[in-house]
């Protein structure tokens, strides 16, 4: 998809990599980007301030609210969901409300937005779609047990929308990143990913019509692992 001249929604732009995402749209020459978030003054004057910008609030766990968007953004082309929490524990003594709140936002979140935003797109399409997911929707990480099923969630659900919005001009990008250095993951001893690198190459990925991309080195190695043995990626992460 050519990126000049679109009009694109990300959700949860106020931090990390939601607010490096609207900035490579608009390098890449989108028309407009709707910068949303749950509270919209968190949304950063540096991305706020550009004049391409349109800062929307969107709960993507209300319905309501993902209604009222979808109202004042009627001329959306391409729809990022990025929005998301992590709740850290194991699938045996995790919190379960911690694991509710991960399968609230991270699947049920971008499936309701996408639902409500599917009539916008379809008439304004060619469109597109990205879920930005995570290495670990394929294979679990031990302490983010709850965080992982729920991308493994949206994970499948993007290969549904793949399938059904084809027929409608509307591509889908699933978007597997490994660790990024942002608020998430803060206090995490691991390597993590520049938000910058990762925006920039599944900002890329999109203008390449790709359906799927793993968008740093260390989520790249690993893909290509999980697309060879998936067993093996579950073994690598477990340990």
């Amino acid at each position: 998809m050519q990126i000049h001249d679109q009009v694109a929604l990300v959700t949860g732009a106020n931090r990390g990599l939601g607010a490096r995402l609207v900035r490579e749209l608009l390098a890449a020459g989108a028309r407009r980007v709707y910068a949303t978030a749950r509270r919209p003054e968190s949304i950063a004057p540096t991305v706020a301030g550009d004049p391409r910008v349109h800062v929307l609030p969107l709960d993507v766990t209300s319905p309501d609210s993902v209604a009222a968007a979808a109202e004042a953004a009627p001329d959306v082309t391409v729809l990022v969901n990025n929005a998301g929490v992590l709740n850290f524990g194991g699938v045996l003594d995790g919190d379960l409300g911690g694991f509710e709140r991960d399968l609230q936002v991270n699947y049920f979140g971008p499936l309701r937005v996408t639902r409500t935003f599917a009539p916008v797109l379809e008439r304004n399409a060619p469109a597109a779609v990205v879920n930005v997911l995570t290495l670990i929707a394929l294979a679990p990480v031990g302490p983010m047990a709850g965080y992982s099923a729920s991308k493994a969630a949206a994970h499948s659900m993007t290969q549904s929308l793949r399938a059904e919005l084809r027929g409608r001009r509307i591509a889908v990008l699933g978007a597997y990143p490994g660790g990024i250095d942002t608020d998430m993951l803060a206090g995490v001893e691991a390597e993590k990913a520049a938000p910058e690198l990762v925006a920039s190459r599944i900002v890329a990925a999109l203008a390449a019509d790709e359906t799927v991309v793993f968008p740093d080195d260390a989520s790249a190695g690993a893909g290509h692992v999980y697309l060879e043995n998936p067993i093996k990626l579950e073994e690598m992460l477990a340990g």
